[in-house]
């Protein structure tokens, strides 16, 4: 089982983080949606550029999607926060890796870019790190992980 720290000092600093990644996909998804009205969805020749990453009509609605869940997480706070970031934290490393499997082929429905998988792979970096330290609990519960951590 693994051993996160509970009420860590620094949980509103990384929760703070990781809503900011959240903000940045929902934010990504708005500008990418505007860029690609009037275009098909999957569209992969036109897709367009938005804040610096490629993007067509349904990576636009999956970003706002995830941005939104993200965020929404982050300011519930708690547990759900915690369990949330691990969550997207892994989604964001395998949508990374399989971008990059498909990155030059005829199935990348997304349009993505090297540009994308990078910034993929910096979210989930961001957010997996958040989920490491915003775990919350009673006094108890900190005090005895503290004490099983140091033996």
């Amino acid at each position: 089982m693994a051993h996160f720290p509970v009420n860590h000092h620094l949980r509103p600093l990384y929760r703070a983080l990781a809503g900011l990644a959240g903000v940045y996909m929902l934010v990504f998804g708005i500008v990418g949606l505007s860029v690609n009205s009037g275009r098909p969805l999957f569209t992969q020749d036109e897709a367009q550029w938005a804040l610096g990453l490629r993007t067509n009509g349904a990576f636009a609605i999956l970003s706002i999607a995830a941005g939104a869940v993200v965020v929404v997480a982050n300011i519930i706070g708690r547990n759900v926060a915690h369990h949330i970031n691990q969550l997207a934290a892994v989604v964001f490393v395998v949508a990374g890796m399989v971008s990059l499997l498909l990155l030059q082929t005829s199935a990348n429905l997304f349009g993505f870019s090297m540009s994308n998988v990078i910034v993929t792979f910096i979210l989930a970096l961001v957010v997996g790190t958040a989920s490491l330290y915003d775990r919350t609990g009673s006094a108890e519960q900190a005090q005895a992980e503290e004490a099983y951590r140091h033996g």
